[in-house]
């Protein structure tokens, strides 16, 4: 892995809640969507969370019932 997809990982994956953290979620969702590596109604969750810093959007993705392969991914990545 690039130090850039890993740079984007550890962005993706902050906790919610610390100040301007959806707005860089949202960032590294972008390189991932462009990378052909997440689909793009996963990315609109991350853009409708940007601007809300606590919310999780792994939690909306849930709670919406979309971006199975995503969250698998997250998954995949947090284990390793």
């Amino acid at each position: 892995m690039d130090e850039e997809t890993r740079r984007n990982w550890e962005i993706i994956t902050m906790p919610p809640g610390a100040e301007w953290s959806g707005r860089a979620r949202y960032a590294a969702a972008m390189y991932f969507c462009q990378r052909g590596e997440m689909a793009p109604d996963v990315l609109e969750v991350y853009r409708i969370c940007s601007r809300l810093d606590a919310e999780d959007p792994v939690s909306v993705l849930k709670r919406w019932q979309i971006g199975a392969e995503w969250i698998a991914r997250l998954k995949a990545y947090r284990s390793e």
